[in-house]
């Protein structure tokens, strides 16, 4: 343990000692879910308490809201993999460290930027930063200048499964492309998944789509519900320094952007067009893209900072020699977005339960596996990543550069926001009744007690929204674990309410922060489900797999090509 460590371990101290007086509290009536004795003995030991130790820790003011890159992130990392080693597992590192180095740029776009919407007859409309629009500069350039023609595309997407191209064939070279976030509306399950957002409705995709057709830029069109969370998110997530991995090859946009639903509606009225009626025409295969009488005008100015930011790994080695090569991943992100001082009040996004949560039970199950006497016959890794906040980009990393082939990965299971409400009676896995794992969940689930619902907002897309995607699109299964709405005491209605109130009033703001009444009973229980599907996972005669015609499929075929 170095200097740092041990320093982080004192400080630390303070927080979990009354945890360690508290002792481990078991929710009553848990079974042993079908695991050998002292496996069940230790996934019975998760104690809530530590849960609640850790995130009021990973949380406190202290840390500086974990931002990616910055002093409080550097912080969470090296108390994380302090926690990792006082559990006696092994560094999963860099060079026999707990630490896997993620290179990185941080691009802060600056006030001195500006948009302008140019009409070919009429005054120009100058945006807001901020307000009216937010960007970043994905070529990391400190300045870029733009003076494009605009072209409307619908929703961005090409998707020839669904037979459904919004581009046309149209060369889209040097435009500045606008468009509705998410996709068509859909309650067939075989058109976009019915109600349930695709991937070709995440603003990822849509950036990288554009990029990929030569466009300059792209303006994501924000309508609260199709996004399903407010401006504010928007302006939090993208109004300071954002971060990227460093450049390769793949093409990029000067100006990656959103705009709001009102510049949306003066933007299209330039060429004689409704949004509304807009919107309702590109929910049709025929939609056309529309070229705009208009050009956007930008200067891009960016304050760069090349720094290096850090995945925390480490692992426990499997029992069996023959599938020790083999591993069950669980991951969570340790990153929030730090401090904005340009914020009113409170300037810190301590990111309580997005995502202290997770790593708490990350934490503390890295504890109890490391107690164990006897490991699972496959190898067991924990990975805190870094830059979730920033688009997925440690998980990125990590399933670029794992620390044992991909196709040897046989799960991982996630944890991101996981809200300490009370005893949990329902379970929601998304994701996992595209694997041949999920008779595994629907078993576990029975054991615990818990019903397992699907997710109750499908259109939300959160399966492409956490850190398992980022694995998934390298061919690992995975998804992340997490509780439904239904709470012991309380109706279903009472569990949307909360989900309703955290989104609208701290999802991605300073408000985000720990409370002594929080009830960590249920995140550890959440925890132990974890525990038990993790110890499945590596204990199965076979690897986990997508089930036929997904669309992780391949890429699953691809990484165990001999």
């Amino acid at each position: 343990m170095n200097r740092n460590g041990k320093k982080i371990a004192l400080l630390a101290a303070v927080f979990l000692g009354a945890a360690a007086f508290a002792g481990a509290r078991l929710l009553a009536g848990e079974e042993s879910s079908g695991l050998p004795p002292a496996a069940a003995a230790a996934m019975r030991a998760i104690n809530p308490e530590n849960l609640r130790a850790h995130v009021r820790f990973l949380s406190h003011d202290l840390l500086e809201g974990r931002g990616t890159g910055a002093r409080g992130g550097e912080i969470a990392a090296e108390y994380i993999a302090t926690q990792f080693a006082l559990a006696g597992l092994k560094p999963g590192g860099d060079n026999g460290s707990f630490l896997q180095k993620v290179p990185m740029m941080g691009v802060q776009t600056l006030p001195e930027t500006t948009f302008t919407l140019q009409p070919a007859a009429g005054a120009p409309l100058a945006l807001k930063l901020l307000e009216d629009y937010v960007t970043g500069d994905q070529t990391q350039r400190p300045s870029s200048e733009i003076d494009a023609p605009v072209v409307f595309v619908g929703f961005g997407i090409h998707a020839p499964e669904y037979n459904w191209d919004d581009f046309k064939g149209l060369d889209l070279r040097g435009k500045v492309l606008v468009m509705f976030v998410a996709e068509p509306a859909s309650d067939d399950p075989k058109f976009f998944k019915g109600k349930a957002l695709t991937y070709y409705g995440r603003w990822t995709y849509k950036f990288e789509e554009a990029a990929r057709r030569g466009a300059v830029a792209a303006l994501i069109i924000h309508r609260t519900d199709l996004a399903s969370y407010g401006w504010e998110v928007v302006r939090n997530s993208w109004g300071g320094e954002h971060s990227y991995l460093e450049r390769d090859a793949t093409p990029v946009l000067q100006a990656a952007s959103w705009i709001s639903w009102d510049v949306a509606k003066k933007l299209v009225a330039f060429g004689g067009h409704d949004l509304d009626k807009l919107f309702a025409s590109a929910q049709s295969r025929d939609f056309k893209p529309i070229e705009l009488p208009v050009r956007l005008k930008a200067h891009i100015a960016s304050k760069l900072r090349p720094f290096v930011s850090t995945n925390v790994l480490a692992y426990l080695p499997g029992a069996d020699p023959a599938r020790r090569s083999e591993a069950v991943f669980f991951t969570a992100h340790y990153d929030h977005f730090g401090i904005n001082p340009d914020l009113p009040g409170d300037k810190i996004f301590n990111g309580a339960m997005d995502n202290a949560t997770g790593c708490g039970i990350l934490l503390e199950m890295a504890r109890v596996y490391g107690s164990l006497g006897t490991p699972p016959a496959r190898s067991v890794y924990f990975a805190a990543v870094t830059a979730e906040e920033q688009g997925l980009l440690g998980s990125e990393f990590l399933g670029k550069h794992a620390p044992l082939a991909r196709g040897k990965i046989a799960l991982d299971l996630n944890f991101d926001n996981v809200p300490p409400l009370g005893d949990p009676g329902e379970v929601e896995v998304s994701g996992a009744e595209r694997t041949t794992f999920f008779p595994q969940v629907e078993e576990t689930a029975k054991e615990f007690g818990l019903a397992n619902k699907p997710d109750p907002r499908p259109e939300a897309g959160h399966y492409y929204r956490s850190d398992h995607f980022s694995l998934a699109r390298v061919g690992v299964p995975g998804f992340s674990v997490n509780q439904g709405v239904k709470f012991a005491g309380h109706p279903a209605e009472w569990g949307l309410a909360q989900a309703k109130d955290y989104v609208d009033h701290r999802y991605h703001q300073p408000s985000d922060e720990y409370k002594p009444e929080m009830d960590f009973s249920g995140t550890a229980k959440i925890a132990r489900f974890g525990f038990a599907l993790g110890w499945k996972a590596a204990t199965l005669p076979s690897l986990p797999a997508w089930l036929p015609g997904d669309e992780f499929e391949t890429a699953r075929k691809e990484s165990q090509k001999p």
